[in-house]
């Protein structure tokens, strides 16, 4: 079909050239707008719930379970049985869109890849429809590329890992397609055109349109995601359930309210995840401003204490209960070329984490990097023989909201400020060029890490947080560090200069901006 029989009211904002025709269909735009039409107006209004809820934080108030849904966590009830290709998760590769990284993820040997058009990649538009495009070439059997530079040809295998789909947060929009004459979410823009080209084909080969949906908040915001399964399932002549989603469990509200999230979705959800990254900036950004939560050094916030363990640990007892999977947390660590003893010791902190994970019951581990599968695929072989460990409710049950609140102990340091500051401007500066996936000091790095950085600095400041060596984070410290790091940061960064003062505007904000990805998108070419 022609995209001049697009109605009216849908505006393509972008440029539409060579195969973007095939994914900017007016078939899937159709559905982008009866998914705006429908659901646009309840996802600002769940966004200014957000802010209304920070301001109470601002004042004192913290998270709890909530009083109104008691009923939901005390009943008995499961969700909808999983599909076969998702019984077992042990471990998931996670990445951008990229034709390449598609399909070296889908061929490093893990069960499943989350292809993500959310933290880990820069939507530029071009990035955004490209993505799209090599996802239906996956399905459609036409996946392959060859490396201008190197001349190598890269091609899908004969066992390709199980294909999810993040779709980006509640909170961005998609500048680049209108729907009466406004933007539509990204999340919906994204989550429509890979269901409408892809669907059927997932399904006729064995799988389905798989998803894992990020940054909610309450109850009520996956509500809002199941009711767009439900319209798309509908337009597009799918039975109800069809869709499979695992939500991440990434920010502090949303940790209380996991039972609620499950049942909101329980016709479409499989599992929740520790997305352990987003989850500490999570904690900073709704509670930065009560000195009973300052952070020690991010380095000393790590899965095995304090609230992330007790969030983790209450993760895996919600969902088995349930009849849902518990998914870890990501290892981020990628090889150090040459340095053998180096990459031996990254290994070993990977293997000792994914013991953690196996031990108490996950059902299955994130990781960065194809190298890395194998070490999460031994532990969880060695640990778990069964495809999953839905049978272990551990300890979790009985945890409440102290333990979900206990902050990590640790010092604040020079070293820790400087680590914030130097990962944070890099990471916005390849943000700013289109790069989403970022490898920094040997991790892999995405948007979760940078906003860790700035709101750390941000609550350091305003709490004016003392450093082992007696000093108070100030704004002079910040600036003369700032300026210390980026000079010696490579000269050949084009968009260092933006990056440096979109790191410092936010750092030095009288208010917390609730994701640096708003004003970069604003910042962003293309």
């Amino acid at each position: 079909m022609p995209l001049d029989t697009l109605p009216d009211s849908v505006r393509i904002l972008g440029p539409v050239e060579g195969r973007a025709v095939e994914v900017l269909t007016p078939e899937a735009l159709a559905l982008v707008a009866e998914l705006h039409r429908a659901l646009d107006g309840r996802r600002k209004t769940l966004l200014k719930a957000r802010e209304a809820r920070q301001v109470r934080f601002d004042l004192g108030e913290v998270p709890d379970f909530r009083t109104d849904t008691a009923e939901i966590r005390s009943s008995d009830w499961r969700v909808a049985p999983i599909p076969k290709d998702l019984l077992d998760r042990r471990v998931e590769i996670t990445g951008p869109t990229d034709r390449k990284m598609v399909i070296n993820a889908l061929n490093s040997g893990a069960k499943v890849f989350m292809a993500d058009f959310e933290d880990a990649t820069s939507p530029t538009w071009d990035n955004v429809v490209e993505g799209q495009i090599n996802l239906k070439d996956r399905w459609s059997g036409d996946l392959g590329f060859a490396d201008p530079a190197t001349g190598k040809s890269y091609a899908l295998g004969d066992k390709p890992a199980v294909l999810l789909v993040r779709p980006r947060g509640w909170h961005l929009v998609e500048r680049h397609i209108e729907v009466d004459g406004e933007p539509v979410a990204g999340g919906l823009f994204d989550f429509a055109l890979y269901l409408t080209h892809n669907a059927q084909a997932a399904l006729g080969q064995g799988s389905g349109p798989y998803f894992y949906f990020p940054k909610l908040e309450s109850m009520e915001e996956a509500a809002l995601w199941d009711d767009a399964c439900r319209i798309a399932q509908s337009r597009l002549g799918l039975p109800v359930g069809t869709i499979k989603a695992t939500i991440l469990i990434e920010t502090i509200t949303a940790a209380f309210e996991m039972d609620e999230i499950l049942h909101a979705l329980k016709d479409h959800i499989v599992g929740l995840n520790c997305g352990r990254w987003d989850y500490i900036f999570s904690t900073i950004k709704r509670l930065g401003l009560n000195p009973d939560f300052l952070t020690p050094d991010r380095g000393r916030m790590v899965m095995g204490e304090a609230f992330l363990r007790a969030y983790s640990k209450k993760l895996i007892a919600t969902c088995h209960r349930r009849g849902a999977f518990a998914m870890g947390g990501m290892a981020a660590q990628i090889p150090i070329k040459g340095d053998e003893a180096a990459n031996a010791a990254a290994f070993a902190k990977v293997k000792a984490d994914k013991e953690r994970e196996a031990g108490d019951g996950h059902d299955g581990t994130w990781v960065a990097h194809p190298a890395l599968v194998p070490v999460a695929m031994e532990v969880f072989d060695r640990l778990m023989p069964g495809a999953n460990q839905l049978e272990i409710i551990g300890d979790g049950a009985t945890i409440g909201q102290a333990q979900m609140l206990a902050m990590h102990d640790g010092p604040r340091t020079e070293a820790g400020l400087r680590e914030n500051i130097r990962v944070g401007i890099q990471y916005i500066e390849a943000w700013l060029r289109g790069r989403g996936a970022v490898p920094l000091y040997n991790l892999m790095e995405d948007a979760a890490t940078a906003e860790i950085s700035r709101t750390q600095v941000w609550q350091w400041l305003k709490l004016k947080a003392t450093l082992d060596d007696g000093r108070v984070v100030d704004e002079a410290l910040v600036r003369a560090v700032i300026d210390d790091e980026v000079s010696r940061m490579p000269t050949n960064l084009a968009r260092l200069g933006d990056a440096v003062s979109l790191f410092e505007t936010l750092c030095f904000a009288p208010r917390c901006e609730s994701f640096l990805t708003l004003p970069a998108y604003e910042a962003l070419d293309g």
